[in-house]
């Protein structure tokens, strides 16, 4: 039996044990996928002692992305950019690989799940913290027309930005001077978005047929895609395909197999 497992603090509400036995049911694989709780200081131990006993692969979740990218020693472009990992493995010579998904699962689900098309969007990005470093090179790639980073503290995004420059048309700014476009997309990875109200935001110009998306997932609407809503946005949406299609991706890079996502996300969703 082949043995994954993802690592977090917390760990309890994870998703992958779920989502990574349902593709090995959809593949016909014997896997065993398990959530294991790291205290700090320990990652680079569990992680070791994985490998050791014939562990497969990994998936890193808060707040060890960075440590996992440390521990690597080798990186994809997309890790790179991100400076964070979410999937580790050995290649074939012996080497802890890293890797991460989330720009990848994210551009997969906005472009095949709710088919918003990504080449020629304006997408406007909510925040520049670490969830969005991560999907920047990603959503760069698809030849959007323009990206906008705004954020509460204007360099923050303003430096974010400068690390992809070359990458496209790639601007930044505060909240309150978010340029006046043709808005298709906004995304939104402000951890204002996790609770209470979204705060008063002023857009000046959305096109007719606007998506408005999530990064975190719930039950329930988030208070961003209440307020999108309520702001005239056509298709909103959370990330919980986000979070299936990332994880098709790492179950991909372990078994040399993508397994097919709709029912999964349907199960999820249910």
């Amino acid at each position: 039996m082949r043995r994954f497992a993802v690592l977090g603090n917390p760990i309890e509400h994870s998703k992958s044990p779920e989502i990574h036995r349902a593709f090995a049911d959809s593949c016909r694989h014997d896997i065993d996928y398990r959530k294991v709780l790291v205290e700090a200081g320990q990652f680079d131990t569990v992680v070791n002692d994985f490998f050791a006993r014939g562990g497969i692969g990994l998936n890193v979740t808060a707040p060890f992305k960075g440590e996992a990218f440390e521990f690597a020693e080798v990186h994809t472009s997309d890790a790179i950019d991100a400076q964070a990992v979410n999937t580790l493995w050995r290649d074939d010579q012996g080497r802890i690989c890293g890797h991460t998904t989330d720009g990848s699962g994210l551009a997969r689900d906005l472009e095949v799940n709710l088919d918003w098309p990504l080449a020629g969007a304006h997408i406007l990005l909510l925040g520049a913290g670490g969830a969005m470093r991560g999907i920047l090179g990603p959503l760069c790639d698809r030849s959007p027309a323009s990206i906008h980073v705004a954020n509460r503290t204007s360099q923050r995004a303003i430096d974010l930005v400068a690390l992809f420059e070359g990458r496209g048309s790639l601007t930044a700014g505060g909240l309150t001077t978010i340029p006046d476009r043709e808005w298709g997309l906004v995304i939104n990875g402000s951890s204002s978005g996790w609770a209470g109200d979204f705060p008063e935001l002023e857009i000046p110009r959305i096109s007719p047929d606007a998506s408005a998306y999530d990064l975190i997932y719930s039950d329930k609407p988030t208070p961003f895609m209440t307020w999108a809503d309520s702001r005239g946005f056509q298709q909103v949406s959370d990330g919980l395909g986000m979070l299936v299609e990332q994880a098709a991706d790492s179950y991909e890079i372990w078994n040399a197999e993508r397994p097919l996502t709709h029912d999964v996300l349907a199960m999820l969703r249910a």
